[in-house]
């Protein structure tokens, strides 16, 4: 079969690699219907997180399944799914409180011996455990395949910064970052209620749709300028609930700024910079939260599906472009330039 590798930085190819099999009693092969580039994936392509050469790469997917181990019961040949960005045994006591992230037979798509998620098929470890079953009759409706992909990372994780910073009816909310998951958490904070949503965000194409999904005020400002923009919009005071999505220092700070008294920040943006941008001592005299990480997607998706299925929810809307196997090489370079804002593999 042919599948993404990475070789180094900005060198992503198309390579033949050798077919998944079942290896084990709990594994499924699923045929990939739908995969995507996540912007954590630029990471490894700017050369910022390390990747062995010739490792496989992509962790959002949906497919078909193909064929099951003997000890596989809630999945057979033919089921479309959904695959979250980590598979997990589902049975173990993090599994069981609804953070399959930790669990320790679980692991992420594109580690080293694992398959990728951009790829024509893919090995799953733990079937019954981490794939999600979807309508047999959704894999035709080419309409609602971006928002069911969705789901398996960047509409999850939004989701994930919502329930972390304590997103409630009528609060105020304020989102860093434009990106995909941002977005996606403008959509997540919408769906839960939240009164007013500001999007902290400055390339037009990205605040209409933030708009789409809910936004109600967009500041442009970086850095100080923006903490002062949304302290005037809110009277001073601030916001309820802050969804970071972004990862850097700057971002990190300027959640922890704009956060009102009382206040939480759900903070999903892979971290890079360590910890800096926290200051414990603003956090403390304002009594202000922090919450978040690695989102267990394996938890939220049967309870964003319904969603997604009645068109209460479209968060396939962040898919800007759609390349096949071969353009997944210029679907980074797109992404890498911002010409596009997340591009969507179909097979």
């Amino acid at each position: 079969m042919r599948a993404t590798v990475i070789h180094g930085p900005n060198d992503i190819r198309i390579e033949t690699v050798p077919d998944p099999l079942v290896r084990r009693p709990t594994d499924a092969v699923v045929r990939v219907v739908n995969a995507c580039i996540c912007g954590s994936d630029l990471w490894a392509y700017r050369g910022v997180a390390a990747r062995v050469a010739g490792q496989r790469i992509g962790h959002e997917f949906l497919g078909v399944v193909e064929e099951v181990g003997s000890e596989v019961r809630a999945f057979k040949a033919g089921d479309f799914v959904v695959a979250p960005f980590v598979w997990s045994d589902g049975s173990c006591d993090f599994c069981r409180d609804g953070l399959h992230t930790s669990c320790p037979q679980g692991g992420f798509w594109g580690e080293v011996g694992s398959d990728g998620g951009q790829g024509e098929a893919v090995r799953v470890p733990f079937a019954d455990g981490t794939l999600v079953p979807l309508p047999k009759e959704t894999a035709g409706e080419k309409k609602l395949l971006p928002a069911l992909l969705a789901l398996s990372d960047v509409m999850s994780t939004g989701h994930h910064a919502t329930v972390s910073a304590g997103v409630r009816p009528g609060a105020t909310v304020a989102v860093v970052g434009d990106g995909a998951v941002g977005l996606c958490g403008v959509l997540a904070a919408h769906r839960l209620g939240a009164g007013r949503i500001i999007a902290l965000g400055r390339h037009q194409a990205r605040t209409d749709i933030a708009r789409t999904f809910g936004a109600t005020d967009v500041v442009a400002e970086r850095g100080q300028d923006a903490v002062e923009a949304v302290k005037e919009l809110t009277g001073g005071q601030g916001a309820h609930a802050v969804l970071e999505a972004v990862g850097t220092e700057e971002s990190m700070r300027t959640a922890l700024s704009v956060a009102r008294d009382g206040g939480g920040v759900g903070y999903v943006g892979v971290p890079h910079g360590g910890s800096a941008g926290i200051d414990i001592g603003q956090m403390f005299d304002r009594n202000v939260t922090l919450s978040g990480g690695v989102a267990p997607a394996r938890a939220y998706i049967p309870e964003l599906l319904p969603d997604v299925l009645s068109g209460a929810i479209d968060p396939g809307l962040v898919f800007d472009r759609t390349v096949d196997l071969d353009g997944v090489p210029d679907g980074y370079a797109a992404m890498d330039n911002r010409t596009a804002l997340k591009v969507r593999i179909a097979f």
